[in-house]
């Protein structure tokens, strides 16, 4: 066990943090506070400049640090002609549900001219986890880490590294991402897919016209860095590996682990997952690659199948000048090698060996009774073109879209938390969404002659304290993909996983109940299935959806609504008085 490092702001060259601390009684924490500006900025990458949104003029966006315990307070001001909102991605928000900012779930947007304050606590949970738009497709380049420190004296469950460094994948495109989601919804085809991928706002050498917009990351011989990585691209999971350096996982999604050590690691947009990277004992004379590259089973042209590059450094102690100035660029630089691109089996295996610590200082806490069992289809379907009209998916009289059960979510143009509240769901919401497929077909297999799927706004009610199984089947109508699903307000444990159809007399005797990972984002296997546990202990209304941009913009999402409990303690908070209004 050792104490964590105490993350100065210079470690983080790529942020400016705007914070405030103050002090309060240690039992409570401390009060963080941040101005968060949202502006237009004129940024600069593969030789074509453009004005886009960002926070406080930062690409990515500043880091927020905390301690567990703490109480966050963010003030969101809107400079550009966009609504907006942000959420805080992975924070649990509970009786918070106000600050969690989905726009139309928990808040109206916070409109052009208008602000919001954000205001959590963060309790029992330390880690890395992020921030970022949630409205349209402006988490493009709206994004930020979220760097959680244990509570003061509490040392990390591992080695403490000599530094930490946070480390963004993101997505570039040259054109205006609002305009390339604009253009796909009145088409009803895919997308354009981005020019670039990028690490911390920097597509690197293997791109034209970018080998000055690199990260590198310098190091020192004969120590070890934690790396904060974060998948923040709109649709690509990705794997990443730097050559010469197995890396040791750590923690996931805010979670401590059972530690592993990997050439490779896969996340899935919306996870974070912590490394640490010893570094060589000496100086080695060389320079290495750090690459990632997607992993996908879609069909080529559908996403971006190009690798971004950064370069891991050494100081060379024996050079002149200081060390801390001395790089060569004419050293040999080596490459790792990442899995082929739809190397699903090299998902599995990865992802089956992540297990909780599971021990009395950080237990795993699953559900062994189970209230509440849904089995929810998620994937791919079509929607009718207007009459008389041409449409550019699938077929030349079809649209893409995508549903849960069959339902593709309609955004509501009131927020849902709002309506809750105030009693007043009739028109905007139904609480009747379906607990499994209402037409039973082979998920993985041929697909049904109708691919057409409903449209609707509809809920999931739970009691408070509700034990809730979830198994989630990932289906093959218009070919198999992965799918990472994200559920805002809970932390869930992935109790089992498996390829083909789920089956309910036999995969259950396999469930890991006794150490398994707790996430908030996990991936619903291509052409396999994924099951979760969780205790429905946060009133309020709680969204879940894909986090591939596009199939969210297709309606892969739904919302949970759980009530309030007995106790005052577990009842959702009063809104706050500067809450938006639609």
């Amino acid at each position: 066990m050792a104490t964590p490092y105490r993350l100065p702001c210079c470690c983080y060259a790529l942020v400016t943090v705007l914070v405030l601390f103050f002090s309060v009684d240690a039992t409570e924490g401390a009060i963080r506070e941040y101005q968060f500006d949202v502006q237009m900025t004129n940024v600069t990458r593969l030789c074509s400049s453009k004005s886009i949104v960002t926070v406080n003029g930062q690409f990515p966006g500043p880091t927020v640090f905390a301690r567990e315990g703490d109480f966050v307070v963010i003030r969101v001001v809107n400079h550009v002609p966009y609504n907006m909102s942000i959420h805080w991605h992975g924070i649990r928000q509970l009786r918070s549900g106000w600050a969690d900012g989905p726009a139309y779930i928990t808040q109206c947007p916070i409109q052009s001219g208008q602000s919001y304050v954000y205001k959590f606590t963060i309790t029992g949970q330390r880690g890395t986890l992020w921030w970022h738009a949630h409205i349209s497709w402006l988490r493009a380049t709206v994004y930020g880490p979220i760097v959680i420190l244990p509570k003061p004296g509490v040392p990390y469950p591992f080695p403490a590294p000599y530094d930490e460094v946070p480390v963004l994948f993101g997505e570039w495109w040259t054109a205006d991402t609002e305009a390339v989601i604009s253009q796909a919804l009145q088409t009803g085809g895919g997308p354009n897919v981005s020019d670039a991928f990028t690490i911390n706002g920097l597509p690197g050498p293997l791109y034209n016209c970018s080998a000055k917009d690199t990260f590198k990351l310098k190091v020192k011989p004969g120590k070890t860095y934690m790396l904060r990585i974060i998948n923040a691209a709109l649709n690509d999971e990705l794997f990443f590996s730097i050559a010469g350096h197995p890396l040791t996982v750590v923690d996931v999604d805010a979670v401590y682990i059972k530690p592993i050590t990997v050439e490779t690691i896969i996340i899935t947009p919306g996870q974070t997952t912590n490394v640490l990277l010893t570094t060589k004992p000496s100086y080695p004379g060389a320079t290495y690659y750090m690459l990632a590259a997607p992993y996908s089973t879609a069909r080529p042209g559908t996403f971006d199948n190009t690798t971004v590059a950064g370069i891991l450094e050494y100081e060379d102690p024996t050079s002149s000048p200081p060390p801390h100035a001395a790089f060569d660029k004419n050293l040999p630089a080596l490459k790792p090698t990442l899995p082929q691109i739809n190397d699903t089996s090299f998902v599995a295996n990865y992802t089956a060996r992540l297990r909780s610590l599971a021990t009395a200082e950080y237990p795993a806490d699953v559900p062994r009774e189970v209230h509440r069992r849904f089995f929810f289809t998620v994937g791919l379907g079509t929607h009718p073109c207007a009459v008389n009209g041409t449409c550019q998916g699938p077929t030349n009289s079809s649209r893409f879209a995508a549903s849960v059960n069959n339902v593709s979510f309609v955004l509501p143009t009131t927020a849902l938390l709002q309506s809750h509240f105030a009693g007043k769901s009739r028109g905007v919401y139904s609480s009747n969404f379906p607990a499994a497929p209402l037409v039973p077909f082979n998920y993985t297999g041929t697909p049904p002659n109708n691919t057409n799927v409903s449209n609707g706004t509809k809920l999931v009610v739970l009691p408070y304290g509700t034990s809730v199984e979830l198994v989630m089947q990932g289906t093959s109508i218009l070919g198999a993909e992965s799918h990472p699903l994200h559920l805002h307000g809970f932390n869930f444990f992935v109790v089992g996983q498996g390829f083909g159809n789920f089956d309910p007399a036999k995969d259950p005797a396999k469930y890991n109940l006794v150490d398994p990972v707790e996430r908030n984002t996990v991936g619903v296997p291509a052409a396999g299935w994924v099951a979760i546990r969780f205790r429905a202990d946060n009133p309020g209304v709680w969204f879940m959806h894909c986090h591939l941009e596009v199939h969210v913009s297709w309606g892969l999402k739904m919302a949970w609504l759980v009530l309030d409990g007995e106790r005052p303690n577990e009842k959702l908070l009063p809104p706050p008085s500067d809450l938006p209004t639609c």
